[in-house]
């Protein structure tokens, strides 16, 4: 079992800049990855990165250039750097660990408020 929790979301302006963070708890040693995604109103989840546990990262082309994932495992918890924000990018933001199983785990999101 294990339990994500999100923070560091907010109401930011067009250009600002935000980090994302999130902490892992339960049965941590199970994780093999983790990642961030945001869901838009009206939009599918998509996929921003993923890291593994040996420090192999991922970004999915809606990640690319503005978004930097970090991951710090003794503190278990992971971490998205977004900069020159847009409000194209509002949306809730989720992390994601998936176990060695293939069990995939969700924390409950933060919101990300862009203004123009």
């Amino acid at each position: 079992q294990v339990q994500l929790v999100e923070s560091g979301g907010g109401l930011v302006q067009r250009g600002g800049s935000l980090r994302l963070s999130c902490t892992a708890s339960g049965s941590i040693f199970s994780i093999n990855e983790m990642g961030w995604y945001r869901q838009a109103p009206g939009r599918q989840r998509e996929l921003i990165a993923f890291i593994t546990s040996g420090g192999l990262i991922n970004y999915a082309d809606s990640g690319k250039d503005r978004f930097t994932i970090s991951r710090d495992n003794a503190k278990n918890a992971v971490s998205l750097q977004i900069i020159s924000l847009r409000p194209e990018d509002t949306a809730v933001y989720y992390c994601n660990a998936r176990s060695n199983r293939g069990w995939d785990y969700w924390g409950q999101g933060t919101q990300v408020t862009v203004s123009s």
